[in-house]
């Protein structure tokens, strides 16, 4: 009995030893998906604080709440059954889809380059809780829609880093990826969005040094925002142009890549800071590519928008529908970031 005993405990150390060095591997794998997926993350959340710009304050936190639920179902209970289901039957899919992701990320950012520099920018939007009672529903639907588009880039390029795990390592991995992100963006745009209000708190105290702070988060966050939309722009145009290059070698073209390899060999071997001036040749060159490719996309893309039925009902809602999901645009020019 002691003898049996003793062999249980001993099968159920070892089965605790397997299932810590599992969770190890779900952390560690987390972590580098997580890290790889970093610049559409960035982009989320740049992207949803335009949503809820103008809107009561009052209003601000649970519409975020709305499109976190959206955002977290979106990935737990639509994406993550479907590439679990795509690994497991046909996987030689993903990187396809990856591309197909990557060219996403380099139309976005090209398309925010682009009206930048040559688009025409409409009049500051009416908030949504003046647009009748629908209209908050109506941004939300979006936010939640455009969450969906890079909420699947960010499992499919979180898949890709762990597409070695087995099925249920990769399942947990994604799980954690899925929550832990959803979490990390809207915090983040839970708290910018409010800063301007905790401004104006602060400017309200009897101490000077929290009226100066306070009068500073206020006067800053416009330009925070701007920053953090810029940020995003190059992190697609980089993300994306990184998984186009990647994409295209794994394909059998090495030529792109081994240019993009020549470039930074000359500086891998600075001593100290090598390796980071040779990763940031390497993330420029791949936001270049990323900005010429969507440049490329748009160029083939917006013609067909402008004689496809769904393109011309889209564009006319941009312009009648008083911008209710972003951005209005020139006629014709429309796309997935009209919805911003």
């Amino acid at each position: 009995m002691s003898g049996g005993l003793v062999a249980l405990l001993d099968d159920v150390a070892a089965l605790a030893r397997i299932a810590a060095a599992s969770l190890d591997d779900v952390a560690a794998g987390a972590a580098k998906a997580g890290a790889k997926a970093a610049g559409v993350v960035i982009d989320d959340a740049a992207v949803t604080p335009q949503y809820v710009s103008g809107a009561d304050p009052s209003r601000e936190l649970p519409m975020i709440k709305r499109i976190f639920w959206g955002s977290l179902r979106n990935k737990l209970l639509i994406i993550l059954p479907a590439l679990l289901l795509i690994s497991a039957f046909i996987p030689a899919v993903i990187p396809f889809i990856l591309m197909l992701g990557g060219t996403y990320l380099c139309y976005e950012g090209a398309e925010k380059v682009w009206h930048k520099f040559f688009g025409h920018h409409a009049a500051e939007k009416t908030p949504a809780v003046d647009r009748g009672p629908g209209a908050e529903n109506k941004v939300v639907k979006g936010a939640i829609t455009t969450d969906f588009i890079l909420s699947c880039e960010i499992m499919v390029i979180s898949m890709n880093e762990v597409a070695g795990e087995s099925l249920w390592v990769r399942a947990l991995i994604l799980v954690v990826v899925a929550i832990a992100i959803t979490a990390l963006v809207y915090g983040a745009v839970a708290l910018i969005v409010k800063m301007d209000d905790i401004g104006l708190h602060l400017t309200t105290k009897d101490s000077a040094g929290s009226k100066r702070f306070g009068a500073l988060l206020v006067k800053g966050m416009p330009s925070v925002l701007a920053a953090i939309t810029f940020v995003g722009t190059i992190a697609m145009l980089w993300v994306g142009g990184h998984i186009m290059l990647q994409g295209v070698y794994d394909l059998g073209w090495h030529l792109p890549y081994d240019l993009v390899h020549v470039l930074e060999t000359p500086f891998a071997g600075i001593p100290v800071v090598g390796g980071f001036l040779a990763w940031l040749v390497n993330t420029l060159c791949s936001a270049v590519l990323g900005l010429a490719w969507g440049l490329v996309v748009m160029a083939v893309l917006h013609p067909l928008l402008k004689v496809l039925p769904f393109g011309k009902a889209k564009d006319k809602g941009a312009h009648e529908g008083g911008a209710d999901e972003g951005e209005q645009h020139k006629d014709g020019e429309v796309g997935p970031s009209a919805a911003r």
